[in-house]
């Protein structure tokens, strides 16, 4: 693991391995390699800083599990120039673990330092069959992100390169292909015959959290709808794959992004929320967007016609991970009075309890046929007592380790993505101001027109439904 003193490593990676060594998931015989600049560090240091990490994500643990766990790590200097000492331990350990032993790379480095690091790698002769895990960004336009792909294509195949995104571990972004694809009841109506729109809701309630430095070199378009948003979006709308595995997911997800519009600039409201500029660290002057709201449309048989929102941003009303389809009304009304303009509607949280609601019109209980709003709801956690969700990054290392690509981003998507942005990030909208915890600027809320963007309990904001 390249970078294994940052945040990542502390917070994620740590913890995740060890929990998945405790579920019996890790092979039985691995060595952690922990990697940094510092050429002072030592074994015990990393050992203490994994036991200290794990204590602090996970509360209480087996101190016997988590000391036997620790005493497979061990320290080895790296730096751009330099990864001789790296390239001794790696080779070490597969030494000792014996005939088989495969390695996995973990760039958990700043992206400034991803080419030089994975030169190094092969300069040492590390790629040699070893697999490679990456974070976002993949790069921050479309010739960035060209260089960092022909950067990695000169040391690893394509195979190798694992381009994590953690959303895509979510088991509730998993269920949106299960829902889709394995019930008759929704992939019939998963079309522009029977859907009017979609949106894909991811606001944050916090700030940027002292990430000054980050917010301002990427702002939120970058950090949020070009990777995560754009991802989700991939997922609600591809064509059904010849079967689930990789090649045929990412053959998909590639024909979705060929078939977006080119993005419409007055479609697409950013937004900066009011104190961004005095936090520490933000130029008093600066255009950096902290929120996103977009319409866009997929021109394909499936969706020709139906708009997708996208909305994402810092310091709004509340969290949010939520995907919702509108569906047409039936033709004819036949019953007396109607409950309102709003139809129905099947919502997807993707939280770590993930749910699916069905808004929908029924009778009301009583002697005259009057209607009324219910809501059916499945949860999925109750639905399947006694089993456990892997966190996203447990899941997507698991993967890794199987040789299993299908929940990762490959080339090609990423760069019809940028492709697809760029136009729209060379000119920019000016940010709006927003206050805090509120839903963003006014003129975002009339983007999904008439329907306005869904809430929590089933009103809308904005356009001329529910508006509060």
């Amino acid at each position: 693991m390249l970078g294994a003193t940052g945040d990542l490593a502390s917070r994620k990676l740590y913890p995740g391995l060890f929990h998945l060594w405790q579920a019996g998931l890790m092979p039985e015989s691995f060595s952690l390699i922990c990697s940094s600049r510092d050429r002072t560090g030592t074994t015990e240091d990393f050992r203490s800083l994994v036991l200290k990490a794990v204590k602090s994500a996970r509360g209480e643990v087996d101190d016997g599990a988590l000391r036997e766990f620790a005493a497979r790590v061990r320290f080895a200097a790296a730096t751009e120039q330099d990864g001789d000492a790296l390239a001794h331990a790696v080779r070490t350990a597969a030494n000792e673990l014996g005939p088989g032993a495969e390695s996995l790379l973990y760039l958990a480095v700043p992206p400034s330092a991803t080419e030089a690091m994975v030169r190094m790698l092969g300069a040492v002769g590390l790629a040699e069959g070893a697999k490679l895990v990456l974070e976002k960004p993949f790069g921050t336009d479309l010739q960035s992100a060209r260089q960092l792909n022909a950067a990695l294509h000169e040391v690893f195949d394509e195979r190798q390169i694992y381009r994590i995104d953690h959303f895509l571990g979510k088991e509730a972004v998993q269920n949106i292909l299960a829902l889709r694809f394995a019930n008759g009841l929704f992939e019939p109506v998963w079309n522009y015959q029977h859907v009017c729109y979609v949106q894909i809701d991811v606001p944050e309630e916090i700030a940027i959290e002292g990430r000054a430095e980050f917010m301002e070199s990427t702002g939120t378009f970058r950090d949020m709808v070009s990777t995560h948003l754009f991802q989700l979006l991939g997922f609600v709308a591809l064509e059904p794959p010849a079967r689930l595995d990789a090649d045929s997911l990412h053959h998909e997800m590639v024909k979705v992004f060929r078939a977006i519009r080119p993005l419409d600039r007055n479609r697409v409201v950013f937004g900066q929320y009011e104190g961004y500029r005095d936090e520490v660290g933000v130029d008093r002057s600066s255009v950096v967007e902290t929120f996103v709201a977009m319409e866009l449309y997929v021109d394909d048989w499936r969706w020709v016609g139906v708009p997708f929102y996208l909305r994402t941003g810092k310091a709004l009303a509340e969290n949010r991970r939520t995907i919702t389809l509108g569906f047409r009304e039936p033709p004819l009304k036949m019953f007396p009075g109607d409950v309102d303009d709003t139809c129905n509607e099947v919502v997807l949280e993707l939280t770590d309890a993930p749910r699916i609601y069905a808004d929908v019109r029924a009778k009301v209980p009583g002697p005259e046929l009057e209607l009324g709003r219910g809501r059916m709801r499945i949860d999925l956690v109750e639905a399947f007592p006694g089993s456990e969700p892997l966190p996203a990054y447990e899941r997507l290392l698991l993967d890794v380790m199987r040789g299993d690509s299908t929940l990762f981003t490959n080339t090609q998507e990423v760069e019809l993505i940028w492709a697809l942005c760029d136009p729209l990030l060379n000119d920019p909208p000016a940010p709006e101001p927003y206050q805090r915890r509120s839903w963003g600027p006014e003129a975002a809320l009339r983007i999904p027109g008439e329907h306005g963007w869904r809430l929590p309990d089933g009103r809308h904001r904005g356009g001329r439904t529910g508006r509060p």
